[in-house]
């Protein structure tokens, strides 16, 4: 069976493994798919070699059980543990950034108050753990990640330990030569202190750009923790102001009481609110403390018999612990060359800008442990992006080399644009990690030069570097406009409407046109307009006034019918005449010219012969007028 999980696999029923981030010296760690929340958990999984080692059982489940119980802004979150496959497993929050060391390798030395507040995040998480009786024992900037925000978590809990223990070989000593505080350098009990000691190192590291004591071999820079005084850093960096220098120098010195009581001391210190500006500068070089002891406490006494000394004994006394200190300085010092002349050095293989796997192999054939953590970088995911110790220095073979592994540009959802202005959208899709490309179309619904949609959709989990392209709309589409004038209404609205438009209709009265006849139209035909947009028809409709035909002289059936025909009643009255010629003709009209309105009535008077009128023109005997 494979060492490492199988992309995909699924730990304990709930978490699929998506990638791998990197690897230490106990453990796999993999980004991995919380299936029950749907969200992305660190998963951290003991190598099955150390699965059957009680040793490294426990040391694995105190990391989580340490871990579990501090729940801090700046501590990474231990979500869950479990067994899976014959081995253990810790679920625990999954961080996008780089590690506080990498950020140091590529800006440092940073301007001091941006250590100041890089040191003050890591000491409130040293606070809270310390509060609860937990000590992380391997503080460093390759355990504290930095997000884009400038927010720092501390990692890493997997040599802490709480309170009293009787794992000193894998409680107390282990850790990074380079930050280990002088008592824990020497395997002596380590403390809160301990801990203020070693974000002393990242503070002096921070703001010089690199630590306070190297060497060759592990041992060395041991020794130089135990004994060395560190240069002070406005040497190096002369922005650093006598207030924050004393405040660093104080974290590091040697005698773990000389140091700051606790994490709220360092902090008010950093903040300027205990800043002593002369003391503490040199208190760095006092002398090593001595073996510690545990002595029984005595019943009082008088002077000079089990009590205090007299003066003269007490000088004594004095000037035997000096001599005690100077011969455990020199035992250290001895112990330390014949480590040396028996520890075998080898050159470091360089292997940044190779893959993760080659790396790893070149390191092994040269004799080196190796160990690696994760981190979102624009090189290409599973390369080696940095190393420490750096290529061509030399090493003691079997010692390990911490690689930093590119885990690509890490991922990002896309964000929600639709309806924006498409320069708007841009930034926000820029700003979340994305590259921008832009594809316009035309839409009915969407304003010109505002996004419709994004593709990939909005929601979408993508890498950050990825394209994402802005669909923009163009406005809607513009047509040409078809020619309806002269046509009925309904055929010009069947026109428009396969053509994309809507129609509006305007009637006016026309004498020449028959109604629902298309007089004219706006827009113009042939011109371009917005699908969708109106046409706007003028259509005749059948007027409400016409010209009264004169039909005086006419014969009566005929003037009827061409005043019925112009849109007239018509009221006849007969009238008697000795003229047969009048006889059955319009003699008066009323009205007889101009313009009335349409079904009004037009009175017309028909000749009737009638010979037996008199001269005055009444008749001899009476008639009755008719009406037809």
């Amino acid at each position: 069976m494979s060492e490492r999980l199988d992309i995909g696999s699924v730990v304990d029923g709930r978490y699929r493994v998506v990638s791998r981030l990197g690897s230490g010296g106990m453990a796999d760690v993999y980004c991995a798919e919380d299936l029950q929340l749907g969200r992305r958990v660190a998963l951290k999984v003991l190598y099955r070699r150390f699965a059957e080692d009680q040793e490294f059982v426990e040391r694995f489940r105190r990391e989580a059980s340490s871990a579990a119980g501090l729940q801090h802004q700046h501590v990474v979150s231990v979500y869950d543990r479990g067994e899976y496959d014959g081995t253990y497993w810790i679920a625990m929050e999954y961080l996008e950034g780089r590690s506080l060391k990498r950020l140091i390798q590529e800006e440092g030395p940073l301007a001091p108050e941006r250590a100041v507040d890089l040191g003050i995040q890591i000491l409130r998480a040293a606070r809270f753990a310390h509060r609860r009786g937990i000590i992380h024992r391997d503080l460093k900037p390759h355990n504290v990640i930095v997000d884009d925000e400038g927010r720092a978590k501390v990692t890493d809990f997997g040599i802490a330990r709480a309170g009293a223990s009787d794992m000193t070989q894998t409680g107390s000593i282990m850790g990074t030569a380079q930050y280990l505080s002088p008592e824990q350098a020497q395997g002596y009990a380590v403390s809160a202190q301990s801990d203020i000691y070693s974000i002393g190192i990242i503070l002096y590291e921070m703001l010089t750009g690199r630590v306070p004591f190297e060497g060759e071999s592990a041992v060395t820079i041991a020794l130089k923790q135990v004994s060395e005084a560190p240069v002070p850093p406005s040497q190096l960096n002369p922005a650093v102001s006598p207030g924050l220098e004393a405040a660093v120098m104080r974290a590091l010195a040697k005698d773990p009481a000389q140091r700051y009581p606790d994490a709220d001391a360092f902090i008010a210190a950093l903040q300027g609110e205990d800043v002593p500006a002369t003391e503490m500068t040199a208190v760095a070089a006092a002398p090593p403390p001595p073996p510690a002891r545990v002595i029984e406490p005595l019943p009082p006494a008088r002077p000079g018999v089990g009590g205090p000394p007299f003066p003269e004994e007490e000088e004594r006394s004095r000037w035997w612990w000096w001599l005690l200190a100077i011969l455990a300085v020199a035992a250290l010092i001895v112990g330390g060359l014949l480590l040396l002349n028996n520890s075998k050095q080898v050159a470091v293989p360089d292997v940044v800008g190779a893959s993760q796997a080659a790396a790893e192999q070149a390191l092994r054939n040269k004799g080196f442990d190796t160990d690696a953590t994760f981190e979102t970088s624009t090189r290409p995911q599973g390369q080696v992006i940095g190393q420490d110790p750096s290529g061509g220095t030399q090493a003691d073979k079997g010692s390990t080399v911490h690689l930093t592994v590119s885990g690509g540009p890490g991922q990002a959802t896309v964000p929600s644009v639709a309806g924006m202005g498409r320069n708007a959208a841009a930034k926000k899709l820029t700003k979340a990690g994305f590259k921008v490309t832009e594809e316009e179309q035309f839409d009915d619904t969407t304003a010109k030069d505002h996004v419709i949609e994004t593709r990939p959709p909005e929601g979408t989990p993508l890498d950050k570097g990825s394209s994402v392209t802005l669909v923009v709309s163009k406005g809607p589409e513009q047509v040409a406009v078809p020619s309806e004038v002269g046509k009925t209404l309904d055929d010009a609205r069947n026109d428009l409407g396969n053509a994309g438009f809507k129609v509006s209709v305007t009637r006016q009265e026309s004498s020449t046109a028959d109604p629902d006849t298309v007089l004219s139209q706006d827009p113009a035909a042939g011109t371009n307009a917005d699908k969708g947009s109106t046409v706007n028809l003028t259509v005749a409709k059948e007027p409400t006034t016409a010209q009264v035909p004169n039909e005086v002289g006419k014969q009566d059936t005929d003037a009827v019918s061409a005043l019925q025909d112009a849109g007239f009643k018509v009221s006849i009255s007969r009238q008697d005449t000795q003229n047969l010629d009048e006889d059955g003709i319009v003699l008066t009209q009323d009205p007889d010219h101009g313009s009335a309105k349409k079904g009004s009535t037009v009175k017309i008077v028909v000749g009737r012969f009638n010979p037996n009128l008199q001269g005055d023109g009444t008749p001899t005997t009476p008639t009755t007028p008719t009406t037809p």
